[in-house]
């Protein structure tokens, strides 16, 4: 089945470069416009240029996921301009490696700021308007850290997994609104994999490989949460919005 993203809008962050940028550029393949979102302005306008060139209608927009009010001005911002925003992927991240024992918990809680609570800051900001419109696709991306853990990467899994928590979650309460919401755990040739992987191994890794798993999950047929796990769900559930 053919996917066309041709009228939805996308916000991406961390899209100045690595996997961020190669979903930004894929979902404008597909007709989405798309917010390229970054801490660096220049990136942000490179990609942004980019998209513009190959025919697409993108922006750039530079502010900090960790930025609450920026985050939230950025969406209301797209909403005037756009009239919506239909699908996020929530890409940016950092690392802060160290093995427990020696880890400042300050770099500890700087890493789940900006991957948990950005990602939370922007689904908080875009939701409000997917509900009103009946419609949304939310994209977390999570890590083999967090779902087995990885050595000197305790804050980092922590972060990851807790977005798996909240895939769940949101998946439950969004259903009823339409809004689909899942996670990618991607495994890339990126400035954040420098030194994990083999030269070998990241010449098989490109970005460019990941990104078409954005676009299935931001197209109208994408699957949401629940639905991708076989265990039966539990009865305790809440139904209350």
């Amino acid at each position: 089945m053919s996917i066309t993203l041709a009228g939805r809008v996308a916000i991406v962050t961390g899209a100045g470069g690595g996997l961020g940028r190669s979903h930004a550029l894929a979902l404008a393949r597909y007709g989405a416009r798309v917010v390229v979102n970054d801490l660096a302005s220049a990136a942000c306008e490179a990609v942004a240029e980019e998209i513009r060139a190959a025919g697409g209608e993108a922006i750039p927009w530079t502010c900090s996921v960790t930025d609450r009010e920026g985050v939230f001005a950025m969406v209301e911002g797209v909403v005037q301009r756009w009239g919506g925003v239909d699908i996020l992927v929530n890409n940016a991240g950092i690392l802060r490696d160290r093995t427990f024992a020696k880890m400042d918990l300050d770099d500890f809680a700087l890493v789940l700021d900006v991957h948990l609570m950005g990602s939370v800051n922007l689904t908080k900001a875009a939701w409000p308007h997917m509900r009103e419109k009946g419609y949304g696709r939310v994209i977390f991306t999570t890590s083999s850290s967090g779902l087995y853990g990885n050595f000197g990467q305790s804050n980092y899994g922590a972060a990851k997994m807790a977005l798996v928590g909240l895939m769940q979650t949101l998946a439950l309460e969004g259903e009823k609104s339409g809004i689909h919401v899942n996670c990618l755990a991607p495994s890339a040739a990126t400035q954040m994999t420098e030194g994990l992987y083999s030269e070998e191994d990241l010449r098989g890794l490109s970005t460019d490989l990941v990104s078409p798993g954005v676009v299935a999950l931001a197209s109208e047929n994408a699957p949401t949460a629940p639905s991708c796990w076989p265990a039966p769900a539990p009865s305790n559930r809440r139904t209350s919005p």
